[in-house]
């Protein structure tokens, strides 16, 4: 390839990054005033919970300071002798004004524990609306205005990436690397040019619809839900919309083995969901820009580029509060030569260990004699 092509292809690559962040800088909008939604239906929330971490009560507390009024809330627990059960016990009576239950108990209607654990709480809902949202999520008061100011004829699915906040040491600030500038940047991107993927932290499902296409059991048809729920929403002709700013989701302290199993599990489960756009990942970041631009150019040129390729994303997160601390963005070089180094290892196979649980195509759809009746 000559140093002409070589230069196209990496300010392609260039134009193609600012125009990402330009994009979602565009999407940040004034938080809607409490009560603004036109209509009021009634809620119900699902909060699956395993296990209890050093967030847990903060997060789990968001959930009793919400302001929808008409709003039923249920926690759901697959294992009677789960650490986090005391908790929310408490958390509940200390709230005895609203209207929430702790369900426990475990549905097998699919290889996915997440959707196991839920689906009783689906079975037990009675809004309208049925939002589900992960524990580590922190859920602002206007939670339910965001997500509703979403929903339009032609919306299936409301969701929602989440912003990692106060990370705690260099790997959780990685961490925060991968979800907010880029993962986040990429996914809102999408989503204003009409092309939003759902993500499993939030979920809001109009009830009748996701009943009517056989409730929760379809969306473990993939290693992920929200892989599933994506191409359910697609495949009935609709879109799935993001809210205008994401949720925060507090990170803590993480290892640099924790953040890179973790953005393995996320890379195979695109390559089993979206295999297509899989294959272009290592084009994801601007490690092989870069790479182009020097070999065309030069060190000076390269160094230029990097300027400015950095700068718009930091730029990006320090507009957007994404940065815990300005010397984070320095962590984005080293995302960036991690990216390739994950689709490499996503090459291997699809399989992957989560929370006990072996996931792995093939193996995701229980014998029909062990669905509960619906």
């Amino acid at each position: 390839m000559t140093a002409l092509a070589l230069t196209l292809l990496a300010l392609g690559f260039l134009a193609l990054h600012l125009a990402s962040a330009l994009i979602v800088l565009a999407r940040r909008d004034t938080p809607p005033a409490p009560g603004a939604t036109a209509q009021r239906p009634r809620v119900t929330l699902l909060r699956p919970l395993c296990g209890r971490d050093a967030t847990e009560e903060e997060t789990l507390a968001s959930t009793f300071a919400l302001t929808w009024p008409d709003l039923e809330i249920l926690f759901c627990v697959a294992d009677p002798a789960d650490p986090v059960i005391p908790l929310v016990r408490d958390l509940i009576a200390r709230h005895p004004t609203r209207n929430a239950r702790l369900l426990i108990g475990d549905d097998r209607v699919s290889a996915n524990p997440k959707l196991n654990n839920l689906e009783k709480g689906w079975r037990a809902a009675t809004g309208d609306f049925v939002v589900m949202a992960d524990s580590n999520l922190l859920l602002p008061p206007d939670y339910f205005d965001r997500l509703l100011a979403r929903h339009a004829p032609g919306i299936g699915l409301v969701t929602s990436p989440p912003i990692g906040i106060r990370p705690q040491g260099l790997w959780a600030a990685l961490e925060c690397a991968f979800l907010n500038s880029n993962q986040a940047r990429l996914q809102l991107a999408a989503d204003s040019l009409g092309q939003g993927f759902a993500q499993g932290k939030t979920m809001m499902w109009d009830r009748a619809f996701l009943d009517a296409h056989g409730g929760l059991a379809p969306l473990g048809a993939r290693l992920a839900e929200d892989v599933a729920a994506t191409r359910l929403v697609r495949g009935a002709g609709l879109r799935v919309a993001l809210t205008a700013r994401p949720f925060p989701q507090p990170i803590g302290r993480r290892s640099l083995a924790q953040v890179w199993h973790r953005q393995l599990r996320w890379s195979k489960v695109r390559r089993d969901g979206f295999p297509g756009l899989f294959l272009a990942e290592p084009l994801n970041g601007g490690l092989l820009p870069l790479l182009a631009i020097g070999a065309a150019q030069g060190l000076p040129a390269a160094a230029l580029f990097a300027l400015l390729w950095y700068g718009a994303e930091t730029a990006l997160a320090a507009r957007a509060g994404w940065l815990a601390r300005p010397a984070h963005a320095l962590l984005f070089p080293l995302r960036d030569l991690m990216i390739p180094a994950l689709w490499l290892a996503t090459l291997r196979n699809t399989r992957f260990e989560w929370r006990g649980n072996l996931m792995a195509p093939g193996a995701l759809h229980p014998a029909p004699q062990d669905r509960p009746a619906r």
